[in-house]
């Protein structure tokens, strides 16, 4: 079990509850510091729990960092004719996420794509278009149309291979951290995976790195350098990889209840605190949606079905600032990729499909994307893909809403097979995204530098389809 920041399991004590809840986080601060000073003898969980809190109160600020003045002027970019009376109504109604903060109301940073997506007067009120939306939407069909007539035609796993090339940057902001110092900086890098055969490194800037092993569970290339008087903080990679769209025809009848592979079954059907946790609440939900089934892969079917027909995407607050990412998604019936897919992994595993982490971009060339989905295990298939989120969006079109579960598009770049994974070198301190890793971490030896010290940019250079062909992969 990957035990990094398993302290979460800890629960805060009820007076710092109540000061966050109420958005005192000056005085909750103040009440952990105290705890922490006046207690020697603190369980070793909670104390671990407390000291992470503070840091956790400053990234809930950076979330909720609109005023709503701002929020009004930007939505109004998207709706000309709004009024507050309009704002002020989707507030009360929950569609604009906002939470009280030292007095004032703070408005989610995200708000404006949750609000469009949950209110249908709003949606139907907007002047903007959104053409690259649908320039991705008419891509990915296409696309889909075609694996899912050819793969039809397979008997085995059909596979559709694309050539990406692909550069990543990332620049420190100026006067991020003091002259003379070394910045330390990891980004993702696509790691070697039966879905993504090939990998080459093409080139970086600066030249001196460390690319970790092409098997790490949370893949990236490393850099270290010393800031100095007008130098730029930008880090590049360049790379090239083959990554292949999956097709699998699964007849129910012929998998196996039992599974040969017991350390894959023991592995990928256990906990892995916090976020991947049997709490009472979801042992139970997943009796309710599996039932008396005993198939493994209708088992799957049912969990994913449920998820896509109940859990809305919408946008969340940075995955290290929710406690347990699994029961946040079931309790709030919302989530974007990342919750939904591990709310999937999380049934499966309770329910005894094995069942496991993927993610990295979803790479559709026109706009690239971070992206998670999941990985179930069945026997004699193999892994099979479940895409949670995408798949939801898809409901509407049976055969697409069919299609993310078990298989898999080609627009992937793959970086990560686990969450929480220790990277090359280890970081020293506390992670940006304590759960994955799509934009990279940055740190130095004060501490880590959050997202708004620096920005990252992704760009597709090259977006081939090389050829079409049915094999075996597992």
């Amino acid at each position: 079990m990957n035990a990094y920041f398993e302290f979460l399991i800890a629960r805060l004590p009820e007076k710092v509850l109540h000061l966050e809840e109420r958005g005192e986080f000056k005085d909750a601060a103040r009440l952990i510091n105290k705890i922490l000073k006046e207690n020697s003898k603190l369980p070793s969980l909670l104390k671990s729990r407390l000291e992470w809190e503070t840091e956790r109160i400053n990234r809930m600020k950076k979330d909720y960092t609109l005023s709503t003045k701002k929020a009004f002027q930007s939505l109004k970019k998207w709706i000309p004719d709004l009024t507050q009376e309009d704002f002020t109504k989707w507030m009360k109604n929950g569609f604009i996420e906002h939470r009280e903060i030292e007095g004032e109301t703070k408005i989610f940073k995200n708000f404006l794509p949750n609000l469009l997506r949950d209110s249908e007067e709003a949606k139907r009120r907007v002047k903007r278009k959104d053409e690259t939306s649908e320039e991705t939407t008419k891509l990915l069909n296409e696309h889909l149309d075609t694996i899912i007539e050819k793969g039809k035609t397979s008997e085995e796993r059909y596979t559709e291979p694309v050539k990406n090339r692909v550069s990543m940057s990332l620049k420190v902001k100026p006067n991020a951290i003091p002259e003379g110092e070394t910045l330390r900086v990891w980004m993702p890098f696509p790691r070697k995976d039966p879905l993504q055969p090939e990998v080459k490194l093409i080139s970086t800037t600066p030249k001196n790195h460390v690319l970790a092993p092409e098997d790490s569970p949370q893949r990236t290339v490393y850099f270290e350098t010393k800031t100095l008087k007008d130098k730029k903080l930008e880090f590049k990679v360049e790379y090239q990889y083959t990554v292949q769209a999956s097709y699998q025809q699964v007849n129910p009848a012929k998998v196996q209840r039992q599974y040969s592979q017991k350390e894959t079954y023991e592995k990928y059907t256990s906990e892995q605190l916090p976020h991947i946790a049997f709490t009472p609440y979801l042992r139970k939900l997943a009796e309710e949606i599996v039932g008396a089934e005993r198939n493994p892969y209708l088992k799957a079917w049912r969990i994913y079905k449920w998820i896509t027909g109940h859990v809305e995407y919408a946008l969340v607050p940075e995955y290290s600032t929710i406690d347990c990412i699994s029961e946040y998604a079931a309790r709030n019936l919302r989530g974007d990729c990342g919750v939904q897919a591990l709310l999937f992994i999380t049934l499966c595993r309770i329910s005894g499909v094995p069942a496991r982490w993927q993610s990295g971009w979803y790479l559709n060339p026109i706009s690239p994307s971070p992206h998670d989905w999941a990985q179930f295990y069945v026997e004699p298939y193999g892994w099979l893909y479940a895409d949670p989120s995408i798949g939801g969006h898809r409901k509407a079109v049976e055969k697409y809403h069919k299609f993310y579960f078990g298989n898999i598009d080609h627009f992937r770049l793959i970086a990560n097979t686990d969450i929480s994974s220790e990277f090359t070198p280890p970081k020293k301190h506390y992670r940006s995204d304590t759960v994955d890793n799509q934009r990279g971490e940055v740190e130095w030896e004060g501490g880590n530098l959050y997202y708004n010290k620096w920005t990252y940019k992704l760009k597709v250079l090259s977006h081939k389809i090389i050829s079409s062909n049915s094999s075996r992969n597992s």
